[in-house]
């Protein structure tokens, strides 16, 4: 039968303050490894396939009144300056609220694309986006997508798992564009995903 502690005094503080030290440390050890957006946790820094990333921003995409996702743009960790339009090493995750077919995930991809492009820009890379489109699939609450560039390749994975992979940068930078170039869906998501 274990003996209840009956001394008192700093040495039985020092030993309890050790004791509990690594618990109380350990919440904010956490904190300090990730960021959360509406209960939605992001790794501050993550690795992919031997690069490793930095966190430039996260935020909340709401439509409407309705928080729509939760998202987070990480960049190369040598690359200091937000380059969302670039050969920089990137990723944007996405972290989705509610359903979302495939179909209005393509829609929305080739009329955002046309309108920010232009039509003869948006011609010049229709059929690649198109292909890229139809690897949509329908998300659920909790999934997440997430587009990246890693310097050779473009990537479309959903929770993991890789649905569309090409060596196309112009395509790359057009799809970055819709959330983080200068007319995106909207701008003050934009602006917390570049750290603005």
């Amino acid at each position: 039968m274990p003996r209840p502690l009956s001394r008192s005094g700093p040495l039985t503080a020092w030993l309890l303050a050790i004791a509990i030290a690594p618990v109380a440390l350990a919440p904010a050890a956490l904190a300090q490894e990730q960021v959360e957006v509406e209960g939605v946790a992001f790794p501050l820094q993550l690795e992919q396939q031997g690069q490793a990333y930095r966190l430039v921003g996260s935020g909340l995409f709401r439509y409407l009144i309705w928080d729509a996702y939760a998202g987070a743009y990480y960049q190369a960790s040598d690359a200091l300056t937000p380059a969302p339009q670039s050969e920089v090493p990137r990723r944007l995750e996405l972290h989705y609220f509610h359903a979302i077919d495939a179909e209005d995930f393509a829609e929305v991809t080739k009329d955002t694309l046309r309108d920010t492009l232009g039509n003869d820009a948006y011609q010049q890379i229709r059929r690649r986006v198109e292909a890229f489109s139809r690897e949509y699939r329908d998300v659920a609450p909790g999934d997440r997508y997430t587009l990246s560039w890693d310097g050779e390749t473009l990537g479309l994975a959903l929770n993991g798992e890789t649905l569309f992979r090409d060596g196309d940068l112009p395509l790359a930078n057009a799809l970055f564009g819709i959330w983080l170039g200068d007319a995106p869906l909207g701008n003050d998501f934009r602006d917390a995903l570049l750290g603005r």
